[in-house]
């Protein structure tokens, strides 16, 4: 009897030996995951500041507020959405200095007086809060090296994406890097593979923008954007070229 229980307490105890050794090595073995994961976005980023000491690149380039359209600034927009059926051309003015509903003004949609609808409807969309994006290290690549030209690419932290945003994790930016004048030309966005967008899904998506620096306010400013989709709409292909330019920044 004696014998039987000692054999029962020493299976038990192999068992729980047997336990704990299981989760210490699942540990063991998250926490290597984490160091390789660590080292390799580090490793990645590494090699990117390495180009940008190189050439006297800034680094705050690969700050993401650096290059969104300014907030503090007064501008004028001029947009055209072009499809199969259509072409239409949106003029207006943003003055931060305005109240919230009343800094964009719609001077005209297709040279005429636009409706208090229109309005209101562009109004909605452009006043939408900016997402807080973040870089992905590991995700950092240097595509392109030469005289005139350094190319960065990276994707973006899909934990920083929001659901409304959510076809940005499946593509990949471009910063074109000026080496003349070591400042950012253009961050060009590419789909890797379909992605949803609103009600469209875009077998294409490609996105410029074009900047130019501020040095008084140490600034990215945009001044042409232009997107274009081939997408399909309920199966019917449904491509669309937009084109944004924006022009005469003052800041208030």
């Amino acid at each position: 009897m004696k014998k039987t229980k000692l054999m029962a307490c020493t299976d038990s105890n192999t068992i729980k030996a047997n336990g704990e050794f299981e989760n210490y090595g699942i540990k063991m073995v998250t926490i290597f995951l984490l160091m390789m994961f660590t080292f390799t976005a580090s490793a990645q980023k590494s090699k990117v500041m390495d180009a940008f000491f190189k050439y006297g690149i800034d680094s705050s380039i690969l700050n993401l507020e650096k290059t969104k359209r300014p907030d503090n600034y007064a501008f004028n927009f001029k947009q055209t959405i072009i499809t199969s059926a259509s072409e239409v051309v949106t003029i207006a003015e943003f003055d931060p200095g305005n109240s919230k509903a009343g800094c964009w003004t719609v001077i005209s949609i297709d040279g005429k007086a636009p409706s208090k609808s229109a309005i209101n409807t562009f109004r909605k969309n452009q006043n939408k809060p900016s997402p807080i994006f973040q870089i992905d290290d590991a995700s950092y690549k240097i595509e392109k090296e030469t005289a005139d030209q350094l190319v960065v690419s990276y994707k973006l932290d899909p934990s920083k994406i929001t659901k409304d945003n959510g076809f940005i994790k499946d593509c990949r930016f471009y910063m074109v890097i000026n080496l003349k004048s070591k400042k950012l030309d253009q961050i060009q966005t590419l789909n890797e593979k379909p992605v949803k967008v609103t009600i469209l899904t875009a077998d294409k998506f490609d996105l410029v923008v074009k900047y130019k620096w501020d040095d008084q306010a140490k600034q990215y400013l945009p001044v042409n954007e232009k997107l274009h989709m081939e997408a399909k709409f309920i199966g019917q292909a449904t491509n669309i070229e937009t084109i944004t330019e924006y022009s005469n920044y003052i800041k208030k």
